[in-house]
């Protein structure tokens, strides 16, 4: 066979797991959440704080959606005309034009690009979160913040385009079969480094002290069959005043993390309510499935771009010979965000469905769903989110149910439906 038929081969293969791991893992049932029970919940509501939620989301949203249009036009600009490549070249120049040079440096120079374009947008988006309380950052803490998640991202993306265009030079004619491998390798190795490395970068955590809310935490896990290594109080109150907990990381790094701004606003009840519906994805293995999902698509993404880089006529308009050299950064990256934005809404419905099954498991193994609905006002009321958004908005972008949609749930459960 040819190498082309090699890569058609294979990425059917990849394809078809996929498909089989997705409809294995992926919770496709969907519990009762009665949109009667969801008009009642949004009844009950204070009016005042639905009003103010909603406030708060329109003001967003001019700057979010304005963010997200301008990023894709500077990507599409710079991908799909030989602008990208010249940029590439201008960071190479200093180098000698040295093709690991192009690689890396070129790479961060476009989509820095983009960054400092959509950067206004951000701090607009910094000023109303401040303004409606949320954001307890000023902006130097902002700032500082965002010179992290550069820096962070410049590590990881440094490495990545190293590595990948290391493979392109050295395997010219094979190198989507070792980039698809490496691809999927380093989705599961930042699995279980990015809790470990990177979310100390933002945050300090801490051993929750010795009491009843700790020990009870710990107990709910021995329950559940999810050994923790510790629990741990993020100082998230140095940015928000949102609350939230999670449990991170896989097998010995698997720690069980709360805001301390939950500690304060939330009763312990809730926060185990809380925490056992995080203790739902670790016990259904959703960081599992997410990271071998991920692997799965990173892979069959890096061979779809070696099968589209035979297309002369996408060449052209980015102005590259070849879609493996390193002039052809933007052409990737908006490959990159076609790719993304056709499949967000697959992936927020895929998310929507998973986290409904952590709610069911929270309710399963709390046995209070009164508690549970409690917990969800309150998430709904602080974080100020829309307890019942737009359709439209909802179905492309949400990766959870909404408030009512869980509320809902509850009441639904306390019912006996399933």
């Amino acid at each position: 066979m040819t190498v082309r038929l090699w890569a058609l081969v294979t990425l059917g293969v990849l394809l078809a797991a996929l498909a089989v791991v997705a409809a294995l893992t992926v919770p496709w049932h969907r519990a009762p959440a009665p949109r009667a029970d969801q008009i009642a919940a949004l009844g009950q509501l204070p009016a005042e704080q639905v009003a103010r939620a909603r406030q708060f989301r329109s003001e967003l949203r001019p700057g979010g959606y304005l963010s997200m249009a301008v990023g894709l036009l500077v990507t599409l600009a710079l991908g799909l005309t030989p602008a990208g490549a010249r940029l590439v070249e201008l960071a190479g120049r200093p180098f000698g034009g040295h093709w690991l040079a192009r690689a890396v440096l070129g790479g961060l120079l476009v989509v820095l690009a983009g960054e400092l374009l959509t950067l206004p947008f951000a701090a607009w988006r910094h000023t109303i979160a401040v303004r409606y309380g949320i954001s307890t950052q000023s902006w130097g803490g902002w700032s500082v913040d965002l010179l992290k998640s550069l820096a962070v991202g410049a590590v990881l993306g440094g490495l990545a385009l190293a590595g990948f265009f290391t493979v392109t030079h050295f395997a010219p004619r094979w190198w989507w079969a070792f980039g698809a491998a490496g691809a999927a390798g380093l989705v599961v190795l930042l699995s279980f480094v990015l809790p470990v490395l990177v979310e100390p970068v933002f945050n300090r955590f801490t051993p929750m002290p010795d009491g009843p809310l700790r020990t009870e935490l710990i107990a709910l896990a021995d329950a559940d069959g999810v050994p923790v290594r510790d629990v741990l109080v993020a100082d998230a109150s140095r940015r928000t005043r949102a609350v939230n907990a999670y449990v991170s990381g896989l097998g010995p790094t698997r720690r069980i993390v709360v805001y301390d701004t939950m500690l304060t606003e939330a009763t312990p009840d809730e926060v185990l309510s809380v925490a056992a519906h995080e203790l739902g994805h670790a016990k259904d293995g959703d960081v599992l499935t997410g990271t071998i999902l991920g692997a799965l698509g990173a892979a069959v993404a890096v061979i779809a771009v070696y099968l589209l880089g035979s297309w002369s006529g996408l060449l052209r308009l980015a102005g590259v010979d070849s879609i493996g050299e390193p002039r052809a950064i933007g052409l990737l990256l908006a490959l990159a965000a076609i790719a993304g934005l056709a499949a967000g809404p697959v992936q927020a419905f895929v998310s929507r469905r998973i986290e409904a099954r952590a709610d069911r498991h929270a309710l399963a193994l709390t046995g209070d769903p009164q508690t549970f609905e409690a917990m969800q006002r309150r998430l709904g009321t602080v974080n100020l989110s829309d307890p019942d958004p737009p359709s439209w908005e909802f179905l492309m972008f949400a990766s959870h149910p909404s408030t009512v949609q869980r509320m809902a749930a509850a009441r639904a459960y306390a019912r006996g439906e399933r």
